[in-house]
């Protein structure tokens, strides 16, 4: 007996008990479902990671001051004043990894154009911000020389400030108010959204640290202060020791004793997204086991039902083999059967999984990623618990002696 017609032999028995056949399926259907849109969900976490990632900047380190002590009491994270300026430019300048670095300061207040303000976060940092942090200008320019050294009453804004101040107006040229100082707007930042945090990242205002550090805060001494260095590790080089050479020349320029702790604090933010996306692959594959588990139920479904289809058809199979029927056709024919239903339910459940899927991204607002590969991978697992659980009961319709098989009742 051929392929294509222990096919149609399949499918003549399956809607023969159409109803039975329907009620088989349904644990495969509900498995390919939900292997399906679990994959989805996964893979549209794993998405929005990597775009998070991708907003934030690549191979980026964060250097912040540490916690100091006050009468025994330990203040907190970043409540010393123990980075400057000169810190960055030295790392620059003595760690071969380290592409740029970009020394920041940081407050919030609120801005005022025209009738309209708004309360956002201000920056006081250089050019090389940008450039560690990948994050271009939709319009305008960047913070010349003169403005960098002289205290440049610019500003370049993050696009929810330019939309909350101007509207639909070009903010490019249009004047800023921070306390009282009045600032030009240079530049527009492309949009970068959310952060892993959840934090907008467009709400920003950028200015030059120089800005920030005589007019904005008022701030002297001979000694810059920083709250923070972004550094970006040239692609290719090793995060770990461009983490280990900064440690070592902060230690150094803060003449650290080998028994002393950092008077500073250094994240490796590309690690910690990392770990986040490795945890969000892990969890991927953990949903799509869970969901597996529905095919394996649906598949001792199959096996329950076909044993009993060849029970019912014992006097059938003692026919077909009395007239010349082989052991072979005989297990074809049910194993064709059982993969038949499976098949048949995994394509069922393909539909019930993108249309699920279409629902948790339309009603739940959850990012989800419905590729190929899950459903090949949901609809040839249906088929494996097809061929296994339906290999026993074709193999025991096949090995029915003839005689034994016309003579059940």
């Amino acid at each position: 007996m051929n392929a294509l017609a222990a096919v149609r032999l399949a499918w003549r028995a399956l809607a023969t008990n159409l109803l039975r056949s329907m009620l088989t399926m349904l644990g495969i259907i509900i498995g390919v479902a939900a292997v399906i849109t679990m994959l989805a969900i996964g893979s549209g976490a794993q998405q929005r990671v990597a775009e998070q990632m991708k907003s934030l900047g690549s191979n980026l380190i964060l250097v912040m001051p540490g916690a100091i002590t006050q009468g025994g009491v330990r203040l907190g994270a970043q409540s010393g004043q123990s980075l400057t300026e000169d810190d960055a430019r030295a790392i620059a300048a003595e760690i071969p990894e380290v592409q740029a670095v970009a020394p920041s300061l940081r407050t919030a207040l609120q801005i005022v154009a025209g009738n309209t303000n708004w309360s956002t976060s201000i920056y006081g940092t250089t050019n090389d911000y940008f450039e560690t942090r990948d994050w271009l200008l939709a319009e305008g320019r960047m913070f010349e020389a003169a403005e960098m050294s002289g205290a440049g009453k610019v500003a370049i804004l993050g696009r929810t400030v330019a939309e909350q101040l101007f509207g639909d107006e070009d903010p490019i040229d249009q004047t800023i108010r921070v306390k009282t100082v009045p600032l030009t707007v240079i530049g527009v930042l492309e949009a970068k959204g959310q952060n892993s945090w959840g934090q907008d990242q467009d709400d920003v205002v950028i200015v030059p640290i120089s800005t920030f550090r005589k007019r904005i805060q008022s701030w002297s001494g001979r000694l810059l202060r920083i709250s923070s260095a972004t550094v970006k590790v040239r692609e290719g080089q090793s995060m770990q020791s461009a983490e280990d050479g900064i440690r070592t020349l902060l230690r150094q320029r803060h003449r650290r004793q080998s028994a002393q702790e950092d008077d500073f604090n250094i994240r490796n933010l590309t690690e910690a997204l990392e770990a986040q996306e490795e945890s969000s692959r892990v969890m991927t594959l953990l949903l799509a086991a869970v969901a597996g588990v529905s095919l394996v139920v649906g598949g001792i479904g199959i096996m329950n039902i076909m044993l009993v289809s060849v029970t019912e058809r014992t006097r059938e199979i003692g026919l077909r083999m009395a007239v010349g029927a082989r052991g072979v056709d005989i297990l074809l024919q049910f194993l064709v059967e059982a993969v038949t239903m499976s098949l048949a339910g995994g394509a069922i459940g393909i539909v019930v999984g993108a249309l699920s899927t279409w629902a948790v991204a339309a009603f739940a607002g959850w990012q989800v990623v419905l590729d190929g590969s899950a459903i090949a991978l949901a609809a040839g697992f249906a088929a494996a618990v097809g061929v296994f659980f339906g290999f026993y009961p074709a193999r025991r319709a096949a090995s029915m002696l003839p005689i034994d098989a016309l003579r059940y009742e």
